[in-house]
Parts: structure tokens; C-alpha cells; sequence
């Protein structure tokens, strides 16, 4: 059974794991060296120690499966990651609906974010939940020494009315 809450300071370690072992399938792709993957374990520290009240976490029977975190509490999602052992079991779709209620309730109606074009698995996830490719980029990535695509996808979350006698 999932579980929805706030993160927890006391869950630095955990969290950072979390999105290393996301992170680390989702650049399988496209590679990553050592030196890339020990800057993504400082990145990833330094974010959650200093984010870790704009995070959401996913449980899976009481353990911490995945989290997300929108970085200036706007409309855009800034990191998503599931626990690989965790995935296909319905915490994602609950985690990205609870983001998408707080992103409600912030007022807006749509919803953004980004990934890279080759992490199919979480393009094809959230096309499934309702988002759509909006822009597609490609920038050099030195750290890589090779361009990566990234795509740029858009959910929206409210539809205009169509009541009678509603403005335009």
C-alpha cells in the first residue's frame, strides 16, 4: 500500500539514494562516467539537505520508494524519481497526482517539466499520465563530451468552462 507525505530532514541519506538509483537508469542511455556520477551524488545531497521541504515522498508498505520536488513551488516539476526496485506499482502516477493537486491548488492550471528525449521509460510514463512533448532541445553536455536531447512536456490540469453564460 502507497503512502503520500512531506519529506523529513532525517531523510537526507535515503532521499539522495533514491534519486541516484532513478537517475542512474535513466541515464543508462546515454552513459555516465565516475566523475559524473560522484557529481550527481554531491547534487543530489546538496539538493535534498537544502529542499527537503519542497519535497514529496512516495511510501511502498512504509518505506520511502520515491519522491518528487518542484523548486520554486510553481507549476513545474524540477525532479521526479522512483526507486527502480519500485517502479510499476502505481507510485508514480499516485506521487505525479499529488503534485499535480498541490500544482491545483497553487492556482495554476497547467503543469510542466523536462527529461532527456533518450529516458523513454519516463517520456513514456508521462505521456500515459496525460502530459505532452512540447518543445524539444539539444545542448552539448561537456561533463558527457556529446549533445543530449531534452524534451520539455505540458499537462493541463484545469479545462476552461463551457457552462452557459461564461466569459471568454
Amino acid at each position: 500500500m502507497h503512502h503520500i507525505r512531506n519529506a523529513r530532514e532525517d531523510e537526507i541519506q535515503v532521499l539522495t539514494n533514491i534519486g541516484l538509483r532513478a537517475w542512474a537508469q535513466a541515464v543508462g542511455p546515454i552513459g555516465a562516467s565516475d566523475e559524473l556520477q560522484e557529481n550527481a551524488a554531491r547534487a543530489f545531497t546538496d539538493f535534498v539537505r537544502s529542499s527537503w521541504l519542497k519535497i514529496t515522498v512516495v511510501e511502498d508498505d512504509g518505506v520511502a520508494a520515491g519522491w518528487a520536488a518542484r523548486e520554486a513551488l510553481d507549476d513545474k516539476i524540477t525532479d521526479f524519481w522512483i526507486d527502480p526496485q519500485h517502479q510499476r506499482r502505481g507510485l508514480g502516477s499516485a506521487l505525479l497526482q499529488a503534485e499535480e493537486e498541490q500544482v491545483r491548488h497553487g492556482g495554476f492550471e497547467s503543469i510542466r517539466l523536462e527529461t532527456h528525449a533518450h529516458n523513454t521509460d519516463a517520456v513514456s510514463f508521462f505521456e500515459k499520465n496525460g502530459y505532452r512533448i512540447n518543445w524539444l532541445s539539444i545542448a552539448y553536455a561537456p561533463k558527457l563530451d556529446q549533445d543530449v536531447q531534452s524534451v520539455g512536456m505540458t499537462k493541463e490540469l484545469a479545462k476552461p468552462s463551457t457552462a452557459y453564460g461564461a466569459e471568454f
